[in-house]
């Protein structure tokens, strides 16, 4: 079987970038184009100024859903994200190019798409071919679904993988259930304050390097939530509340006057009587993953507070 355009196709890498055209991928951007993407070796091998570049549009971790629209023949393919909302783009998800060997036919990997019982709980985790064996696909990120392939045995779970024919196996530790119900506040933000330093990454969905936006899409993301992947459609996908009502856990949007939002963070504490506020977010400026009260830039820029 193979790939074909107005077909789905499931993520078999551990994390596939999105990227705006196979022409705007850089020299330094080749290890995340391999079969084996290595997005480590990537983001270590990038500069500041790099880490920042508008080449990269998202991130698809292992088992993700795409559209596949079109097929090129140097290897390329146009994708639908359709598991990362974003309504001005596309009504149907997040478009853009991946290397078409980065994927599997939906028909193929049935087994391991949809709904799935198991997520990734650990930061990062590595599937293997027998219980503590040898590494068969390492860098599985926090938020990835996994279907069960049988019970755990001594610590160790199978579970079935896009593109292999036999179970692969990972610490059962690593894993847990998807929630049937929605999650509290205090659990979401407790996911995101395990990605505290994180390296800056435009465009980022992974515990290797993360956005804004990203670090919102994936915190909810391990509960089983479908948010939006930009912070302008997180805004318009959330609650609005008056500001002073926030509570650990909502979300603060900013915008600069007469733009759309182009900034969000987590709320971390009930704002101060003084009015000060505090948020973890995926800061652009210092290039990390961070927790602080709002400087003064950031409070000029605040537009909002809203509750997922």
């Amino acid at each position: 079987m193979e790939l074909q355009p107005g077909r789905e196709a499931v993520v078999r890498v551990a994390v596939a970038t999105l990227w705006t055209s196979p022409e705007a991928v850089r020299p330094v951007d080749r290890p995340a184009l391999a079969a084996r993407a290595d997005i480590p070796a990537w983001i270590s091998g990038m500069d500041s100024d790099q880490q920042v570049g508008d080449c990269v549009l998202s991130q698809l971790l292992l088992g993700e859903r795409v559209l596949v629209t079109e097929l090129r023949p140097d290897g390329w393919a146009h994708v639908i994200a359709v598991e990362q909302p974003a309504a001005k783009l596309d009504p149907r998800g997040y478009p853009g190019w991946l290397p078409a060997d980065q994927l599997v036919p939906a028909d193929v990997a049935t087994s391991a798409i949809g709904a799935s019982p198991l997520v990734l709980d650990a930061s990062v985790s590595a599937l293997r071919a027998t219980p503590d064996g040898p590494v068969v696909l390492p860098g599985l990120i926090l938020g990835t679904r996994l279907a069960p392939a049988g019970p755990a045995r001594d610590g160790w779970r199978p579970v079935h993988a896009p593109g292999h024919t036999d179970p692969l196996w990972l610490p059962d530790a690593h894993l847990a259930e998807l929630p049937a119900t929605p999650p509290t506040a205090a659990e979401v933000l407790a996911v995101a304050q395990r990605l505290l330093d994180v390296v800056y990454v435009w465009g980022g969905v992974s515990a290797y390097g993360i956005d804004c936006s990203g670090l919102v899409h994936l915190a909810w993301r391990r509960f089983g939530v479908q948010l939006p992947r930009d912070a302008d459609d997180q805004a318009a996908a959330t609650v609005p509340l008056a500001l002073g009502d926030e509570r650990p856990g909502d979300l603060y949007f900013f915008a600069r006057p007469g733009r759309k939002i182009h900034h969000i963070g987590i709320v971390t504490a009930e704002p101060g009587s003084d009015g000060d506020r505090r948020m973890l977010h995926a800061c652009y400026r210092q290039r990390r993953v961070l927790e602080e009260a709002l400087p003064a830039d950031r409070v000029a820029t605040l537009v909002g507070v809203h509750r997922v």
